[in-house]
């Protein structure tokens, strides 16, 4: 995934932190204001996990497609 497939997805990028690290706030996810690189390093400042660790999770997430 490219970083301009990344901002244009971040909404769904931040439903897939949300489901891996369960204490992700939605503080911390307007924090990141719409940059996913920004979200990577609060969500690696809080849990301790490295940024391509971090980036790795979340693309390896597959979220359930919408039908419609």
């Amino acid at each position: 995934m490219n970083q301009d497939q990344i901002q244009g997805h971040f909404n769904q990028i931040k439903g897939k932190a949300k489901r891996i690290w369960g204490e992700l706030t939605d503080d911390d996810c307007r924090r990141a204001e719409g940059s996913a690189d920004k979200l990577y390093g609060i969500i690696q400042e809080r849990f301790g996990d490295s940024k391509e660790a971090v980036k790795r999770r979340i693309d390896a997430l597959e979220l359930p497609r919408n039908p419609n």
